[in-house]
């Protein structure tokens, strides 16, 4: 450990400028325990002033479907897959220790118990705070939603391509 930081001594710190100051996420899980530090990063980087992204793809744009929306889609397959992942923030599952929803609650409670803000209060603030929170196009087409199916505050769907050019400079996670 000394070693390590003997060697760190000679570098030095420099503030990133302004136009560095950027964050994209792509938010490719739709599951409670990967969209809460999707929302809290992004909301503690806008706090920070830096300009923030957030890209929902694939399983990861649930969260932006809005809570009382049920079946989604056109055709069969697509209300199938609506029917068995209901999308919103009040309907999120934990990728492990669900215990048939008993994981979730547990999770909740400590939530609720250390003051951990639920995803859609950090959702609501997000776009408060101006993080664009962009829908993939792509995955809005394969899964049958449409914009209304989507909370208010959301930008205009994007492709891959979007997203990319979105990501060049940034500092750019996948959750």
């Amino acid at each position: 450990m000394a070693a390590r930081a003997e060697s760190l001594e000679g570098l030095e710190l420099t503030e990133p400028k302004e136009e560095d100051q950027k964050l994209v996420i792509f938010a490719w899980s739709g599951e409670l325990d990967k969209v809460w530090p999707t929302l809290i990063l992004a909301t503690t980087a806008a706090a920070m002033a830096w300009k923030v992204t957030v890209f929902f793809t694939f399983w990861g744009l649930f969260p932006l479907v809005k809570n009382d929306v049920r079946i989604t889609g056109e055709n069969w397959m697509q209300k199938m897959m609506s029917a068995m992942n209901r999308g919103g923030t009040d309907h999120m599952k934990l990728s492990k220790f669900q215990f048939v929803g008993a994981g979730k609650a547990m999770m909740m409670k400590l939530a609720r118990d250390h003051k951990v803000a639920h995803p859609t209060e950090l959702l609501e603030t997000a776009r408060d705070m101006g993080v664009e929170l962009v829908p993939c196009q792509m995955t809005m087409d394969l899964l049958g939603l449409k914009p209304e199916d989507l909370i208010d505050g959301v930008g205009e769907p994007a492709g891959a391509t979007s997203a990319l050019l979105e990501a060049q400079g940034a500092t750019t996670l996948f959750i």
